[in-house]
């Protein structure tokens, strides 16, 4: 939990970020997260009433606090998502909860923000065709649930075949990889897939899950890319949006090294990446 705030305070003091770029989230309403979840997981996580099977496939115990900062997770999402169709890029300093379904949480995901912020422009008429690509090394199998059968959204994914979940949803589009991909490996797959995936979904936006757990040092990642092949990583990504000019929301997903330090350095990247190609 502690890295949301290291982040921000370590954007901060290199000045990738400068102060008067950040907003504070607004939390989503109820209204809105019923564009994709349940009323009945909804009533259960404003009631706190989630059952002992529920809360523990959720990987949280239940408090007040908990649905407060989940709710302006989701509301940060929407409010980078509004930024980017204006701006061209914007991001959340926390989303990319991909594992939650529409009627449960797991994976220490309680609400799937994508999913929200998807629905929420397509609502609101500001967007028809959106295209997620999570990169996260665990798949987004929840994003996956939602969308299935949706050919207004395609979702790609890239993930450890043999990491969690261990039960796949189908994405529009899925690379499962062997444990121990390097960098050569792994960016060469991306970059065979990415222009089929952008071409194909027509999309208005792009969500990128930028979660850094295919890093080597990741506790849970069991991939093996350097910060060197990372950052080559966000940039095909980045570039790939910037010169087809779909705007581009970044949301941080996944990242478990011990020490911390390297998963900080590699959520870094990404912005700092991010900046020198939409600049």
């Amino acid at each position: 939990m502690e890295k949301y705030r290291l982040l921000r305070e370590l954007l901060l003091e290199r000045g990738v970020i400068p102060p008067e770029w950040l907003r504070a989230s607004v939390p989503i309403s109820r209204e809105d997260l019923e564009r994709v979840h349940t009323p009945r997981y909804l009533d259960a996580l404003w009631t706190g009433t989630l059952t002992e099977a529920e809360a523990r496939r959720l990987g949280f115990p239940w408090s007040e606090d908990l649905l407060v900062r989940s709710r302006a997770s989701v509301g940060g999402t929407v409010g980078a998502a509004r930024a980017a169709l204006e701006d061209g890029i914007a991001g959340n300093l926390a989303g990319g909860t991909h594992h939650s379904f529409p009627d449960h949480g797991e994976g220490y995901c309680v609400f799937n923000d994508i999913a929200v912020a998807i629905r929420v422009l397509q609502a609101e008429r500001r967007i028809h065709r959106a295209v997620v690509v999570d990169l996260d090394v665990h798949q987004g199998n929840g994003t996956a649930a939602v969308f299935e059968g949706d050919d207004s959204v395609f979702s790609f994914s890239i993930h450890g075949e043999h990491n969690f979940p261990f039960r796949k949803q189908r994405s529009s589009r899925d690379v499962g990889l062997p444990d121990g991909v390097d960098d050569r490996a792994y960016l060469d797959v991306l970059a065979m897939h990415l222009p089929e995936v952008l071409e194909a979904s027509g999309a208005d936006i792009l969500f990128y899950q930028a979660g850094v757990d295919p890093l080597a040092e990741d506790a849970l990642g069991r991939l093996s890319l350097t910060h060197v092949g990372m950052r080559e990583r966000d940039r095909l990504v980045l570039e790939a949006a910037w010169h087809r000019g779909i705007p581009l929301v970044l949301t941080l997903g996944g990242g478990y090294a011990k020490p911390i330090t390297a998963t900080l350095e590699a959520h870094v990247g990404t912005y700092e990446t991010a900046l020198s190609v939409f600049r």
